[in-house]
Parts: C-alpha cells; structure tokens; sequence
C-alpha cells in the first residue's frame, strides 16, 4: 500500500468532531476502498484543552494553525473555520505552500472562491468543497463528474434546512411563521440568531457556488437578489394549497440559452403541489439539475450536521487518496469558473409567473380596477380566488385574517407569465388606490 494520505484539520468544533469521529468509525470501510490510507496527525484550534466527543490524541492538538500549514508532512488541509477571515488567509496559504484544501465553507467559496480556485490550479493542488453545498448530497462532484458532458441549463433547490423546516411546520399545522421560528430555536434547527437563514443569505452563499460552476461565470454573492421567508403568513400557506402549489424557499440559477444571461435569484416560491420538490419536508435539501441531454435530475437528503458533513469532507479526502499518481489540477477544469467574467439578467427582466395577494375594501368595482391594472402592463390572469372578509378567530390565532383588517377581502391572483418591472410597478399602482387596505404581497412561481 502506497504512503498515507497526511491530513490536517483547522477548526474543531462540532463538524470538526464529526469528521474526527467518522474517521476513526468507518476507518475499515474507508481503508479498503482507497490504495492508500488517510492519516490524521495534526489538529489546529484556539481552544486546545477542551475535551471534544470524538477519539483523538490529544498530543496532536495545536493553537497554531499557521504551524500546521507549514508542516512539510502534511499532504491536505481541511479547513472548518467558517467565515471569511481568518479562514481566507488559511486557505491561501495551504494552497501557495502546494497543499491541497477541503472546505465546507460557503460563505468564502462565495464570497472569494473563483480566484481561489484559479490559485489551486497555479499550485497544481485541489480545492475541493463537497461539504460546502447540500451537506451530504454529493452534488459538486455530480455537476464536475456525473453530468460533465451535459450543457446545465438550470440549477434549483432546497438549500436551506432551517428555512424548509419552518415552512414545512407552517403548512403542517397552519402555524404563524414567529411560533415555528422560536420552535425552531428551540430545538437547536435554527440559531438564537437566524437571520443568515431566514433571511436568505446562507442560499445566496450556496446558490452563487453552485451557478458559478454550473456556467463557468464569476457568480459572487453579491450578484444573487435575495428575498427571505420572514413575510410568509398562514393565509398564504393556505391559499397557496387551494391554488395547488406549495411554498419553498429556492436557489434558482437558469441560463435560457447557450452564452445568454444568467439569473441567479433566492426567494419564497411557489411550486406545483404534486411536484416532487412539494414533498420535501423537514429539514432535508433537494436540488434539481436540468441538463441537455440528460434532462432534470433531483438529488435529496441531509444539508446540514456534523454527520452529513463529515460524509461530504471525508469523500474529498477519498478522491484526493485515490489519485495515486498525483493530483491532476486539470481536473478541476472539466467546470472552469472564469475569473472576472459574468453575464447576468437585471432582476427586472425576469419572466415567470406570480402569485399577487391583495387585501382590499369588499364593495363595488374593485376586481375590475385590480385587472384594469394588471392589464395595463400587460399582464394577464391564469387563476383568481376572492375571499369574502372572515372574522378573526378567538385569541387572534392562525385562523385569523392575517391578510389585514376583518372588513377587507382576500384577492388571491396566479398570473401567466409576466415581467418583473411590470409586476412591481402594478403592485405600486395598486397600493395607491382608494380601496387598498394593506401592502400587495407577491411571490415568484416556478412551474
């Protein structure tokens, strides 16, 4: 059996761990498989006295992961910081010292990650991150390997198991969004402070990973618009299921023809009851790859923990072991990711469909004011349910109007596919009639 495949770790938290603990659980089964071992021998984290719930030496545990870096005896380092700095400045160095790099860090791979990926190939040395993305799903290496000899032309999905949870629970029992979310925290699926879920951003950072790869553009955070799922009320969930469709939070990438614009977009989405991206539940992740010639793909399972993450980590590792006769930087390039150059639709150009909630005074000729204004942007109605006022239930719980106030009515309003800058600024126009009683809510749909 050749030499061992050297590995260090910085950062030991809770992932850390469980990388540590499926190392030394699946030791047998990983072994067999490989031609030659992997080998853990340094361990790097400010906290070094701790005791964590995994079996290590404790001699191999240092507070300088500068030190480790430079250690000509290690082969890999797998970085578990989070976060952008000191985690960027760790990365670079591995990379420039001819190390190769595993990585469950989305927000740096969003954030930094195509010219670190061009800093690797320099270097001849892997960048690899199939941890950073769906948890345990291996789609990275279903987008660089499964589907490389297809064109993608779209990437979708569930990538956030906190934001499917709660909207899961909202439309299971009909719950407010703030009761699900406290919920949530409580159970440990969301942080004491969930805003990177909740609010979109931890989709942004994942979604600008995946479109870069899946289009070879320098797709960055900031270049994804992001709406998150604080606004969802009960009312929605359930008019959403009388008009057939399902809430998800998605990542959308879609490129609708070769070396045309790409939108990169995450928001609360609509999506067909029957569907089979509906019937994930819980805190599972689903993501779809629409390919020529393959077709649509799903790919489902856990996104998140120290289990399905150490899975993805330790698969990097097994793919840099089995390349016996050294790593090959191009095989990176099999989905290069262009440095500098991106093409990408104004969010004002986005045609799809929408779903328009208004909560208007119920008397004479409001209908024919909310169509004459769709009409004149030339929008046009698939589907329409009006509510007449319904009083709020005792207590002021989930069955109350939460569309707004008991003497209004619900518009409920599905369009055929429409323009955004026209959506948007029909909405305005509506909110300033006579008759508007609340802000209008809308949400995309995707067919």
């Amino acid at each position: 059996m050749s030499d061992p495949l050297k590995i260090g770790l910085i950062g030991f938290g809770n992932i850390g761990a469980g990388v540590v603990r499926t190392l030394d659980a699946n030791r047998e089964i990983i072994g067999a498989r490989l031609p030659r071992p992997l080998e853990l021998i340094a361990i790097a984290d400010l906290d070094t006295k701790t005791r964590r719930d995994a079996p290590y030496d404790p001699a191999i545990v240092t507070s300088d992961a500068k030190g480790l870096i430079a250690d000509p005896g290690i082969d890999v380092v797998i970085e578990l910081v989070g976060g952008i700095e000191p985690a960027k400045t760790f990365v670079e160095a591995a990379l420039n010292a001819g190390k190769h790099v595993v990585t469950a860090n989305k927000a740096l791979l969003a954030e930094h990650g195509p010219e670190l990926l061009a800093l690797a190939q320099a270097n001849g040395v892997g960048l690899l991150f199939e941890a950073a993305i769906g948890g345990g799903i291996p789609i990275i290496r279903v987008m660089q390997q499964g589907t490389s000899a297809n064109v993608i032309r779209s990437v979708q999905g569930i990538i956030n198991g906190t934001c499917n949870y709660i909207l899961t629970q909202m439309e299971e029992r009909g719950a407010a969004f703030e009761t699900v979310l406290a919920e949530a925290q409580a159970k440990g699926f969301a942080e004491p402070d969930p805003s990177l879920d909740i609010d979109g951003h931890d989709t942004q950072h994942k979604i600008a990973v995946l479109a870069s790869l899946a289009f070879g553009m320098d797709i960055r955070a900031k270049d994804v618009w992001v709406e998150g799922i604080r606004a969802i009320q009960p009312i929605d969930i359930r008019l959403t299921r009388e008009l057939g469709y399902g809430i998800k939070l998605l990542g959308i990438a879609k490129q609708a023809e070769a070396d045309g614009p790409v939108e990169v977009r995450v928001h609360p989405t609509l999506v067909p009851g029957d569907s089979q991206i509906a019937a994930v539940h819980g805190v599972y992740n689903a993501i779809q790859i629409d390919a020529d010639p393959l077709g649509p793909t799903l790919y489902y399972g856990q996104g998140a923990g120290p289990a399905a993450t150490s899975s993805a980590v330790i698969s990097d590792l097994m793919a840099l072991a089995a390349d016996v006769g050294g790593f090959n930087a191009a095989r990176d390039a099999r989905l290069p990711v262009r440095v500098g150059f991106k093409n990408l639709r104004p969010r004002d150009e986005l045609q799809t469909h929408y779903y328009l909630r208004f909560q208007v005074a119920d008397q004479p000729g409001t209908m024919a004011r909310i169509s004459q204004a769709l009409a004149d942007e030339d929008i046009s109605i698939e589907s329409m349910i009006q509510h007449k006022p319904e009083a709020p239930a005792a207590g002021g719980g989930s069955n109350a109007n939460a569309g707004g106030p008991e003497t209004g009515a619900t518009i409920t309003i599905v369009t055929h596919e429409a323009v955004e800058k026209r959506v948007r600024r029909c909405l305005a126009n509506v909110a300033g009639m006579d008759f508007n009683l609340a802000e209008p809510f809308v949400l995309r749909v995707e067919e």
